[in-house]
């Protein structure tokens, strides 16, 4: 028989009172799937809880072209603090097409994973202590379709692009707020990383659209977050030489002749002295994690063979950052950015198996995978199954054009109307380099309202911020990579708690 497991409840004490949708899963799990769940309720909760208190997780399809049979799936997981009240975020990875369980498993989803040491174990849960969802209700969105558990059955029309996937976006929310009216009120912000500096911008003011056109249901829009967000080709074009130099990474004699021969601008260089030395800079930092400087990349001995193979990659790449250590979470550094620290520029952008074949292979997704694609989880959840839509992979391969071109002007026309924006980047990623960032946000000529400072979490510099007139915020993390709550999750949910709530940081 089927077990009737009531994992999630719809009624939280002090709110709203219990909804008919409530979710009862009735499926027949496999037994590591149960022992999952059973562990963190027991381990959290006691030995006699039943079901997790004050969190409800919700996760379906909706419907945004019934003709294609376009559906794009999400995961909603509702605030542990105050649900009825709390801001409602929706988040994004970037990519493109990469699948937003990547922020929900490996960044601020309301669990953490642990790998099984049970060959072919399910990875145990365990309650995140950083959890974005203590603070805001969040849905995880797959789009475009295509991405993660996203589909749509007319498998010809998968090209897509930036202004397309704005207004399936929108559309999905529009549809969203009508199946969840009690969400209309709370104050509702889009985020989003990477690739999503894009989908986020084009995301909101597709809203802004919809808002000044009457179309309903309304959407409490307040503002959008980016963390190391693609934005401009110019500005994160020249990021990376004033970044590398910055960081200790090549000599003060290559910046100056960079300068010199480059004429400070590096991201389109044509004459053949400054073509020369951005290949001595790209000599200098080639074997650095992009992701994280810091970071070495990680293998398993085990793993180390397959990942070889399957991107085709030289066997000199099989020792690089060669460790007999145990692979924690996750160390993993493709398929959430834009990679090769090379600005996007406008048209067809490459596909994800052809970039894999470029990228140094230190990525692990054992987690992810094992746990998106076991059929019984994958039931729970509500996601078609294999045989419907594949295997779950963290970026698919998608036909897509950038062609929204510059993100500023989005950024200007949001801010002037008055919507709010926290631009935060970690400062050691190589990809997106905070240095860009810095760049455009100061070029948009507002007043300084608070000059550069340090920020804190307990007490410990955080990072450094500096605050702008039309409610524009930019802020660094010390020492974190390119997904700054994985890298800094203590850090990351003091700096949205503070900036939802409207502090200072």
């Amino acid at each position: 028989m089927p077990l009737q497991m009531k994992l999630w409840s719809r009624h939280f004490p002090g709110s709203r009172a219990p909804s008919p949708r409530s979710i009862t899963l009735a499926f027949q799990p496999s037994i590591d799937f149960y022992m999952s769940i059973f562990l963190i309720l027991r381990r959290v909760y006691g030995p006699n809880t039943t079901e997790i208190p004050r969190m409800i997780q919700i996760h379906m399809y909706v419907a945004i072209d019934e003709g294609l049979g376009r559906n794009l799936y999400y995961y909603f997981v509702t605030s542990s603090n105050s649900p009825a009240t709390d801001p409602l975020v929706l988040w994004m990875n970037g990519g493109p097409g990469c699948s937003s369980f990547d922020g929900f498993i490996y960044e601020h989803g309301p669990f953490s994973f642990e790998m099984n040491s049970t060959s072919g174990g399910l990875p145990i849960l365990t309650v995140n202590p950083y959890s974005w969802t203590k603070v805001a209700s969040i849905i995880y969105l797959e789009s475009p379709a295509g991405v993660g558990f996203s589909y749509q059955n007319v498998t010809t029309d998968y090209s897509t692009d930036d202004l397309k996937t704005a207004k399936d976006v929108h559309s999905f929310l529009l549809k969203w707020f009508e199946e969840y009216p009690e969400y209309q009120s709370n104050s509702f912000y889009v985020s989003g990383e990477s690739y999503a500096g894009v989908y986020v911008p084009t995301v909101t003011q597709e809203i802004v659209a919809g808002i000044q056109n009457g179309t309903t249901p309304i959407i409490n829009l307040k503002g959008y977050l980016v963390g190391n967000g693609v934005t401009d080709e110019v500005f994160d074009g020249d990021a990376l030489v004033p970044f590398a130099h910055g960081m200790g990474l090549i000599s003060d004699q290559l910046f100056e002749e960079l300068e010199r021969d480059c004429n400070s601008s590096y991201w389109n260089a044509t004459n053949s002295a400054c073509v020369a030395k951005i290949g001595e800079l790209n000599e200098d930092i080639s074997a650095l994690n992009i992701y994280n400087i810091l970071e070495p990349c990680y293998h398993d001995v085990s793993i180390q063979d397959g990942i070889i193979k399957a991107h085709g990659l030289p066997e000199s790449f099989g020792s690089l950052g060669e460790t007999n250590r145990t692979l924690p979470t996750r160390r993993r550094m493709f398929g959430r950015a834009w990679p090769l620290m090379a600005p996007v520029r406008a048209g067809k952008i490459p596909s994800w198996s052809a970039l894999g074949l470029l990228a140094v292979p230190c990525l692990d997704f054992s987690i992810a995978n094992r746990w998106l694609n076991d059929p019984a989880v994958r039931e729970a959840i509500h996601a078609q199954p294999v045989s419907v839509i594949g295997t779950w992979v963290v970026c698919a391969d998608l036909s897509y054009d950038h062609n929204a071109g510059s993100m500023v002007p989005y950024h200007r026309g949001l801010l002037n109307g008055g919507y709010r924006a926290l631009i935060y980047s970690g400062d050691h990623d190589m990809c997106v380099p905070f240095t860009g960032s810095q760049a455009w946000t100061r070029s948009m000529g507002y007043e300084v309202v608070k000059d550069w400072h340090p920020w804190l979490t307990d007490g410990q510099v955080a990072g450094y911020a500096i605050m702008y007139g039309r409610n524009l915020t930019f802020i660094t993390i010390k020492g974190s990579g390119h997904t700054v709550p994985e890298y800094k999750p203590q850090e990351a949910l003091t700096f949205l708690e503070k900036w939802l709530s409207g502090d200072t940081l």
